[in-house]
């Protein structure tokens, strides 16, 4: 089993093709997750899309935009919202989770794997097989 991040951005205009993507994998949608954590004094968010394996070559992708929306619980805020809008419309929980920067790591891909690993340790994602 691949499980990989892919990053989109960081939340901005690219919150939208994150969107898209949950409304038109509605099948494969297996969570949307948001991930809380402080970057320079600012809280922010990261949010993300886990999607079930693929058949052939049991490939997991998980769509992220990186710590670009501010922590909705602190500062309410009109992309969260709309994450908050889809979740609904497809009777989808927003996992959310207190998580570490990705500044602490010296690369995206060791963030990526703390991630990873945070999610299989709370049975979000499958375990290696």
């Amino acid at each position: 089993m691949i499980q990989r991040f892919i990053e989109l951005g960081e939340g901005y205009s690219d919150i939208y093709e994150l969107l898209e993507l949950a409304k038109a994998n509605e099948k494969r949608l297996q969570h949307m997750l948001a991930f809380h954590t402080i970057v320079k004094d600012r809280a922010v968010t990261s949010l993300a899309l886990v999607m079930k394996p693929t058949e052939q070559g049991k490939f997991q992708a998980i769509y992220v935009c990186r710590e670009g929306i501010p922590n909705p619980n602190i500062t309410p805020n009109q992309r969260y919202s709309l994450f908050e809008e889809t979740a609904e419309k497809l009777g989808r929980v927003i996992i959310q989770m207190d998580v570490k920067p990705s500044t602490l790591f010296p690369e995206n891909a060791l963030y990526y794997q703390h991630l990873i690993a945070i999610l299989r340790l709370n049975h979000y994602i499958l375990p290696l097989q």
